[in-house]
């Protein structure tokens, strides 16, 4: 198997009607976050399925599709290494890390960075420096603070708060409403296992928080508390 294999199946499988939908859904227009991505019109439950026949895909080719223009192959790359990384030993997953941080430009719309930044970035600097959160965090690109924000899920999963909570005071200010649902989110599943780090947060920062962001934060609180904090944010 090889990747012009691969793209054969990807051309059988593909759907125009289907493109044309997830092109408006992921905003390609001109201007918009996703501008000029294309799709093939391929199902993410298709996608997965391919990436485990296609396991065993050369890494140089995995880096090929990386590299598409066409997003479900850039998809497809990414499931095949977050895949290879959950079943792979210390050499293997620091190999995985290295590529996708070499690679990062491509990993750039929101899918494809919540699809595998919780499953790379996150694990791997579990018990190692986590510097690189921070120099991300300030870059221009937009994909590059979303995976930053999003490889903290793994984190709170464990129970470790702290850079999550770092990152959305860093970037409570950011100018895309992308990464102001990203920290609303991380924020919720804070919430989920800790009602009291949550709530310390939002009496500090709810009145500056960008409404969506509080809005994602507040998601599982009770009604009447929701319109409380809701009220702090209008003052």
């Amino acid at each position: 198997m090889n990747v012009s294999d691969l793209r054969a199946r990807l051309k059988k499988l593909a759907s125009p009607a289907d493109a044309r939908s997830l092109q408006r859904f992921f905003k390609t227009g001109p201007s918009e976050y996703g501008e000029g991505d294309r799709f093939l019109g391929i199902r993410v439950p298709v996608t997965r399925k391919l990436a485990r026949e296609f396991r065993e895909l050369p890494r140089r080719d995995v880096v090929a599709l990386l590299q598409s223009p066409i997003h479900e192959e850039r998809l497809l790359a990414l499931v095949i290494l977050v895949n290879a990384y959950q079943c792979g030993d210390d050499t293997e997953c620091a190999e995985i890390y290295k590529l996708y941080l070499a690679q990062l430009d491509y990993v750039n719309n929101w899918d494809l960075v919540d699809s595998s930044a919780p499953y790379i970035i996150g694990p791997h600097l579990l018990n190692r420096s986590r510097k690189i959160l921070s120099r991300l965090a300030r870059s221009k690109n937009l994909w590059h603070r979303r995976v930053v924000v999003l490889a903290t899920f793994y984190f709170i999963r464990q129970n470790d708060f702290a850079d999550a909570l770092r990152l959305a005071e860093l970037l409570r200010n950011d100018e895309h409403d992308l990464i102001h649902k990203a920290i609303g989110w991380m924020l919720r599943e804070i919430g989920k296992r800790d009602l009291i780090v949550l709530r310390t947060f939002l009496g500090k920062h709810a009145a500056f928080m960008p409404r969506t962001m509080l809005r994602y934060a507040i998601e599982k609180l009770s009604e009447p508390e929701r319109q409380r904090y809701l009220r702090a944010g209008k003052a």
